[in-house]
Order: structure tokens, then C-alpha cells, then sequence
């Protein structure tokens, strides 16, 4: 740390699914830009490890020639054969080997005394290096443990230094060495206010049966209001978005818009009536809870996860136990201030906020060290 400057030298480990900052999805990603570019705009020294094609006001360090997502087809598709020229069996990447180059590459820079701290977003891929440097390795767990098969990874490095995204994620592992919640942050102006709002909702976010995009549907339909459907279909859940929610695609009452870019997404946020997130897991802390009440937009979620964090109920939005108790919300959108709904992001959930919880979360750590 430079004691003149009070600055801080953090090496800061993306994930490498997509680039950073990503363009449509790939929200942790999107936290790690938002963060890193925040600390650097408060002085600080970051250097970013993340896939090529990244893009960051901090130092950057490319450890993969390609983000996974965007790897060349005739790459990822390529046979597994054996070439009797060269005597090698040929084929696709080995992505889990190139994300252990890319962790590798951080800490061996760490192992030199280079960093005072370094902050890792990639789920227990990390941890297991943790011990290898000096300096502090805190982890951000992005829901992370709400995968159980993980749990025998998170119980040998538990006392390792872990932020929760939220009071409610501590509940997926209750017995990790926790030092700081710090909620995900947005940038602002990347989700203007919109006061003005037209007659429909907006489901945004994966099309998985957890996140409530079937329970959405029938919310919208018991309501009488078209629904907007946006977001990623992963390959685990096409049979649920087929049976589930394509039956009632008509481009009228319900629209499903596709997979859109965070500046696609930000108009149609700004434009809903509200944003229906009937969620029935320990959801951490997403995004699109807090982009869309900086545009100004309320939310009616359930009381899973993070949503009682987020929801001022009657405030700026309506926690309901129910299809038909969201159907009752939608009649009651009208009492809710849209500049309540930005204005509790300003104040909770900005990048800004995020960068000053994350620099103290950082010294804390790095006094312990001393």
C-alpha cells in the first residue's frame, strides 16, 4: 500500500465466460467493470485479470486469448481425432485448464509482493490458491454456494475471507469466515429515470424455473397487462422455456424479446410498469432487481433472497407470497413514486457505494495482514 497516497494495489480475478464488461449477458462480469473501473476513479491501482477483449480504465492482463462464451466455433466444435502426422490427439479447448492458467497467471504476479490485496469472482475455482500467496485473497460469492457439490471445497478454505452480496446469501453457508456485505453496484447513467410509464411488465433475467419467468406469465394474465419477457435460455432449461412459457408467446400479451444487451435492456426497464421477480430461491443480490428501480421502476418479488433487501414494500415495490397477491400489486403501481425507486438505488446500490465497500473491506484485510 502506498502510505503517501493512502492507495491501495488490488488484483482484481474476473471470471472469463464473457468479456469485461460484457455486452448482453454476464452479470458478474458487469460487477467486476463496475467495480474496478470505480476503485481506479477513487485512485487506487487495479489491475484487472480477465479473457482478451476486455475493457478497463485499470492495467489490464489478458490470460486467455477468448472470453468462453465468445471462443471461435471452429475451435470449440472441433473433433476429438487423432493426427497420425504429429502423433496428438486434437480437439476442443480444455476450458477448465485455460481458467486455471488464468488463476495461475494472478497469483504467481500476487506470489511476488505485488499486490496488497487480491479479490477473486470466481466462484471456489479460486480458493484453492489462496494459501499460496501472502497478501489477502477475499472472495465475492455471486450465490456460489448455493451449489452443494461445492460445499466440501468452501469447508477446507472457510477461513478464508468471504463478502456476501447480500445478508440473505450468508444463509447458503452459514459458516464461512463472512467480513462484509456489500451489495452489487450499477452504474447510473447507464439507467436513466423514467417518470412516464407505459401499460406493460417486464420479466429480465435466465429462463430458469427458479427465477419465476412461468409464474410471471400467469401473473400478467390473472392482471390483464401484456408481459415482456427478456433474458438468456441456457441448454439445462430450453424444455422448461418450450413447455412453460413458449406456449403462450403471441407478440401481444406475452413477448419474449430475447437474450438483450444491458443498453437494449435499460429502455425497456425504464418503460414497465413494473418488473415481476417471483423468484423462489435465495436469489443474492441481481441485477436487474437494481437497474430496474433506477429507471425508476418498481419491483413485485417474493421474500426469497435478497428482494427484502431491495423492496421497500409499498415504497418502492411489493413483496407478495403469491401469484394472485402479485396479481393484486399490479393494481396498486399506481401509489409507488418512481423517484423513490431511483433514489434508493443512489443511496444502496450504486458502483460507487460498491467501490467504497469493497476499499474498506480491503483495508480491514490488509491491516489484519500487517
Amino acid at each position: 500500500m502506498n502510505a503517501e497516497s493512502g492507495s491501495l494495489r488490488v488484483a482484481m480475478l474476473a471470471p472469463v465466460a464473457w468479456p469485461v464488461p460484457p455486452d448482453g449477458y454476464g452479470p458478474w462480469e458487469q460487477v467486476v467493470s463496475n467495480l474496478t473501473d470505480g476503485l481506479v476513479a477513487s485512485g487506487h491501482e487495479v489491475t484487472l485479470f480477465a479473457a482478451a477483449g476486455s475493457q478497463t480504465a485499470a492495467r489490464l492482463v489478458e490470460t486467455v486469448p477468448h472470453a468462453f462464451s465468445l471462443w471461435p466455433d471452429s475451435e470449440r466444435n472441433a473433433p476429438r481425432r487423432f493426427d497420425p502426422v504429429s502423433g496428438l490427439l486434437e480437439g476442443p479447448p480444455d476450458f477448465r485448464a485455460l481458467e486455471q492458467q488464468h488463476i495461475a497467471t494472478c497469483i504467481e504476479a500476487a506470489r511476488d509482493g505485488g499486490f496488497d490485496v487480491v479479490h477473486s469472482h470466481l466462484h471456489v475455482h479460486g480458493l484453492v490458491f489462496s494459501r499460496l500467496i501472502s497478501c489477502p485473497f477475499v472472495s465475492s460469492l455471486h450465490g456460489a454456494a448455493w451449489v452443494k457439490s461445492s460445499h466440501a471445497v468452501f469447508d477446507r478454505y472457510r477461513d478464508q475471507p468471504f463478502v456476501s452480496l447480500s445478508d440473505a446469501e450468508r444463509q447458503l453457508k452459514p459458516d464461512l469466515n463472512y467480513v462484509a456485505t456489500v451489495y452489487n453496484g450499477i452504474r447510473l447513467d447507464a439507467f436513466p429515470l423514467c417518470t412516464k410509464k407505459e401499460d406493460y411488465l417486464l420479466f429480465a433475467g435466465r429462463l430458469a424455473p427458479e427465477k419465476g419467468a412461468a409464474e410471471a406469465v400467469q401473473i400478467a394474465k390473472r392482471a390483464g397487462m401484456p408481459l415482456r419477457i427478456a433474458g438468456l435460455i441456457e441448454p439445462q432449461h430450453q424444455a422448461y422455456f418450450d413447455e412453460r412459457i413458449k406456449p403462450h408467446l403471441d407478440d401481444r400479451n406475452v413477448t419474449y424479446l430475447g437474450l438483450l444487451s444491458q443498453r437494449d435492456l435499460a429502455p425497456q426497464y425504464q418503460r414497465a410498469a413494473a418488473v415481476l421477480f417471483p423468484i423462489s430461491w435465495c436469489e443474492p443480490c441481481s441485477m436487474v432487481g437494481i437497474e430496474a428501480q433506477c429507471s425508476g421502476t418498481p419491483i413485485i418479488g417474493t421474500r426469497y433472497g435478497y428482494l427484502p433487501e431491495l423492496i421497500k414494500h409499498g415504497e418502492t415495490g411489493f413483496l407478495v407470497d403469491s401469484v394472485d397477491e402479485a396479481a393484486q400489486a399490479v393494481k396498486q403501481l399506481a401509489q409507488i413514486d418512481p423517484s423513490a425507486c431511483r433514489a434508493n438505488v443512489v443511496a444502496r446500490f450504486s458502483a460507487s457505494v460498491m467501490a467504497a465497500g469493497y476499499e474498506r473491506v480491503y483495508r480491514k484485510l490488509v491491516e489484519q495482514d500487517a
